[in-house]
């Protein structure tokens, strides 16, 4: 990803590339939610969206080189000359504030300024960019508050012998924990390894479950390359 800091020529302010974060499957703003909220923004202010990437179960504080649909999105930025990098949100750029900054910095530098559909912020006034900043360290600070209860809820959960942590996808847990197989998702990984093994890239992996309509354990959208990644490893 480019480090220079000097922006690029200002791409077209009608064209826009559109990204999508969600951290899990069970986030309220999902990326159905997202792309209604950018379609709308996009529709009102008369802006085409040409492409849209989306980095499902990213964490809010990933940096930007675990983001492969984020690099894609600011590559096609500079590749189609869009002016907008259109997010639901500021907080689904990042919930870091260094990381959001990088963001905004490599937005920048392929001609592109980030604007968010709420319309929090998006305005050239120093209120506008003293407003970006305090939602970007509102949305650290958030970040941090649920990684803390988090952590208190595992504790206790230890405390009373229970089982912590996400069940592994291919398992089921019942109710004191115990972790038995789930044929269902036993079976998207032997496909996963099988195409695999027969030399299939990640990616068209990942395109073909999309085909065959295999979605993630939440039943909302495709399973995520990096979750394809760890399930065609060998057990």
């Amino acid at each position: 990803m480019s480090r220079t800091k000097r922006s690029a020529r200002p791409g077209n302010p009608l064209v826009a590339v559109a990204y999508l974060r969600c951290s899990t499957s069970e986030q309220t703003l999902g990326p159905e939610a997202q792309r209604a909220q950018i379609e709308a923004f996009a529709a009102r202010a008369g802006v085409a969206v040409v492409a849209w990437h989306c980095d499902a179960g990213v964490s809010g504080g990933a940096a930007l080189a675990d983001r492969p649909a984020l690099v894609a999105a600011l590559a096609e930025l500079r590749a189609v000359d869009a002016g907008l990098f259109l997010v639901a949100k500021r907080d689904r750029l990042a919930r870091d504030v260094v990381v959001a900054a990088c963001i905004e910095r490599d937005v920048a530098a392929a001609g592109g300024r980030v604007v968010s559909a709420d319309g929090a912020g998006n305005g050239d006034t120093p209120s506008d960019a003293l407003l970006r900043g305090m939602l970007d360290l509102f949305a650290s600070f958030e970040r941090q508050l649920t990684r803390g209860r988090t952590a208190a809820a595992l504790q206790a959960k230890k405390a009373r012998g229970e089982r912590v942590g996400t069940v592994p996808y291919g398992y089921s847990a019942d109710a004191a924990g115990r972790l038995t197989p789930n044929a269902a998702e036993q079976g998207v990984i032997a496909v996963i390894r099988e195409l695999r093994a027969a030399g299939m890239s990640l990616r068209n992996i990942e395109a073909e479950l999309a085909r065959r309509g295999v979605l993630s354990r939440s039943g909302r959208h495709p399973i995520a390359l990096p979750q394809i990644a760890k399930l065609a490893k060998a057990a």
